[in-house]
């Protein structure tokens, strides 16, 4: 079937050509050569290479079989490359093992090969069979990309925890390989586009996560060990805290809604990494959470008067940017929405 609609066309070639345009920055110019932006780069050029031969032979009159033949091969790498990508960044690879290489030259040297002995224009059957096989082995590699992330989703229901921006990322990528093999499948077996169009949204869907997340740039940096200096000596830490609790006390930093920890550190006269290497050596506990956690203590004085102020008003007046965040933090910390906890005061 082919398409001539120039909207469609664009929907389903705008994905593409952008994703070509990262993969080729990853690959080839970004300065750093990090391991894991290396993967990804190859993660999305075998996905824009797939997804463009689908959406050449959607919309082009001449087919020519060749271009057929790469971009189904580029599928067979699709899985391994999203699993080696996740696993870098799990385990903050600093090189890519020899047996990672030769895992995917393995792979590569497979499909290489029976594009040469059963070439795609002299072989038509026999591909239209062997793709079972790439999709079958696509998706046993979306599971066991799917398992490396196991302990972040741990992190993501444990409501005590606090996922990372990078851990956020990693989920989404994952999340969004799994719907464009989901709109594979369903393409194979129903309505092909819906693939390509598939690719487009998920790749704007994590350019805008990317856009709009605070800390984006962790994403595609190392994240250095964690304190390698020495650890804050335990009578400056408990003094440190007391300076703390004591800025917290006077100046209210969290009934701004726009607090920074780097405005905090200024105050206290330390750098913002000796207070973030503070508040999660010393109190086990992140930035955010820190801030939230004096939010709701604050919040909790005020439900427990008697006043006439309005839950949302009390939220705001703690510092809290909306009513839904002021809710949903409240219910996580405390167990309890602020109307149940005002209850047991009246």
């Amino acid at each position: 079937m082919t398409f001539d609609n120039p909207i469609l066309f664009f929907l389903c070639s705008l994905g593409v050509f952008n994703g070509f345009l990262v993969s080729l920055y990853f690959l080839f110019f970004e300065k750093r050569k990090r391991t894991q932006n290396t993967l990804f780069g190859f993660l999305v050029f075998m996905l824009s290479v797939r997804i463009g031969k689908s959406v050449y032979s959607l919309f082009s009159e001449t087919k020519d079989l060749l271009i057929m033949q790469i971009g189904l091969s580029a599928c067979f790498l699709i899985g391994v490359s999203l699993f080696y990508y996740l696993k870098s960044s799990v385990e903050n690879k600093k090189i890519i093992p020899t047996a990672w290489k030769f895992h995917v030259f393995l792979l590569f040297l497979i499909v290489v090969l029976i594009g040469l002995l059963k070439p795609y224009k002299t072989n038509i059957d026999f591909w239209r069979s062997f793709v079972i096989v790439i999709y079958s082995v696509w998706g046993v590699y979306i599971v066991f990309s799917g398992f490396v992330l196991r302990h972040i989703y741990k992190k993501i229901l444990n409501r005590n925890s606090e996922c990372t921006t990078s851990e956020l990322w990693l989920v989404a990528v994952f999340i969004g390989n799994l719907l464009i093999y989901l709109a594979y499948l369903i393409g194979y077996f129903w309505f092909y586009l819906v693939g390509t169009l598939t690719f487009s949204v998920v790749f704007y869907g994590l350019f805008f996560f990317f856009m709009f997340k605070r800390n984006r740039e962790t994403i595609f940096k190392d994240i250095p060990k964690k304190y390698e200096a020495k650890k804050i000596d335990k009578n400056e830490a408990d003094l440190l805290i007391a300076h703390l609790n004591e800025a917290m006390n006077k100046m209210l930093f969290h009934k701004n809604t726009n607090i920074k920890l780097n405005d905090i550190a200024k105050y206290l006269t330390i750098s913002s990494h000796k207070l973030s290497q503070l508040l999660n050596d010393n109190l086990g506990k992140s930035f955010a959470v820190f801030i939230n956690e004096c939010r709701i203590e604050d919040a909790k004085k005020l439900l427990k008067e008697k006043n006439q102020f309005t839950l949302e008003a009390i939220g705001f007046d703690a510092g809290f940017s909306s009513k839904s965040t002021f809710y949903a933090t409240f219910k996580k910390v405390t167990g309890q929405t602020p109307s149940e906890y005002k209850q047991q005061y009246s």
